[in-house]
Order: C-alpha cells, then sequence, then structure tokens
C-alpha cells in the first residue's frame, strides 16, 4: 500500500500463489502456459470445499510481514490440495486456483490496507481479464486496473524494480523499506562484482 499521506508507513508483503499455480494447471492441461484472459477458468464454477481446503494453508493466515513463492506454492503442494479431489473436472481447479488468487489478495486488503481506494495489478494477472473482473467484483468500491493505466506496460514493473534497486546499489543507497521487508533497518542491498 502506498499511501497518500508521506507520514504514514507503506505496507507490502506477498499474499499468495498470483499466478503460477493457475499457470501451472493450464500448462499440464491444455499445454498452453497460460490460461488467456481467464477463459478456462471462466468455463467453470470454484469448488467451495476445495477453496476451503486451500484456505487452511499456514502462510495466509500468518501476518505481515512476509513474502513467499514457488518454494511453497508449487506443482507439490497442489497435488496434496488435491488429494481428495481427483474426482473435479481440470477446469473446476481452475476456476478454484483463480478464486484463490482472488481471495487472498481481496482478504489481505480488507485486513490491512481497508481505506485503500485503487488498486494496480502488474505481472500476466493484468492481462488475465476474468481475474481483474473477479478482483473487481470482490473488491466492490475499490478501483481495479492494470499498471498501464499508468502509463507502465503491467509486464514490466518487475524488471523496472530491479533497474531501480541497482542504480540504489551503485548509488550506495538503502533500497529497502523495513516496514515491508521485516529488516532491522534500512540497508544497501545487494553486491557490485567488477569484472
Amino acid at each position: 500500500m502506498l499511501p497518500a499521506d508521506v507520514a504514514t508507513p507503506v505496507i507490502g508483503f506477498d499474499t499468495g500463489p498470483g499466478n503460477v499455480l493457475m499457470d501451472y494447471w493450464c500448462e499440464i492441461h491444455t499445454g498452453k502456459p497460460f490460461d488467456q484472459n481467464g477463459i478456462w477458468a471462466a468455463s467453470a464454477k470454484p469448488n467451495e470445499k476445495l477453496l476451503n481446503q486451500m484456505m487452511k494453508e499456514p502462510f495466509f493466515h500468518l501476518p505481515p510481514p512476509k513474502s513467499t513463492g514457488r518454494e511453497c506454492f508449487n506443482a507439490d503442494w497442489l497435488m496434496q490440495q488435491l488429494n481428495s479431489f481427483s474426482e473435479l473436472d481440470p477446469s473446476t481447479v481452475q476456476a478454484t486456483l483463480c478464486q484463490l488468487t482472488v481471495t487472498v489478495i481481496s482478504k489481505a486488503i480488507w485486513q490491512y490496507a481497508e481505506n485503500t481506494a485503487a488498486i494496480f495489478v502488474c505481472g500476466g494477472g493484468a492481462k488475465n481479464n476474468y481475474l481483474m473482473a473477479k478482483l473487481q467484483a470482490q473488491l466492490d468500491t475499490i478501483s481495479v486496473n492494470s499498471t498501464q493505466l499508468l502509463g507502465m506496460d503491467p509486464c514490466l514493473v518487475e524488471s523496472i524494480a530491479f533497474a531501480w534497486l541497482a542504480q540504489k546499489t551503485i548509488n550506495h543507497s538503502e533500497g529497502n523499506l523495513p516496514d515491508v521487508t521485516g529488516a532491522k533497518g534500512l540497508r544497501v542491498l545487494g553486491g557490485i562484482y567488477p569484472a
């Protein structure tokens, strides 16, 4: 959360798997690397029992600051979740994975950033029309848009952020926000190793 008042601390943390599980499931069942516009997920309804099972994941209940990635949310995690749901159609699983992403993002916003006025989505999810529509519906009065609205390609935001971090390191400037990362203080990040 980037507050309008600069005196208010920035809040930032991972909420969950994002697209990684949807992309994996789509690839193994359709041969495509991602669900174009969420069309496959939109073709089915989420399974509430499976969603409730997935929501038991301890990471979702940790307070921020917290971070996660493929070390937690990966094929093994998904297959463990599906142990008792082998009868589900793959499209139902895809719809449930989409709903999982929407649910954990929405819960995090309502719990930790309830005064949010606008959300700008980056990464591949910003190009998933179904996911974006579900986020907008779940967040109701909060404006949900792609970072494209700000003039920034959603697929370039991460690389731009790393370029900014590199610039901070080259200039020996602190590049972290302890309230976001949980670090004990401001730090110059990374290292430079000349040839």
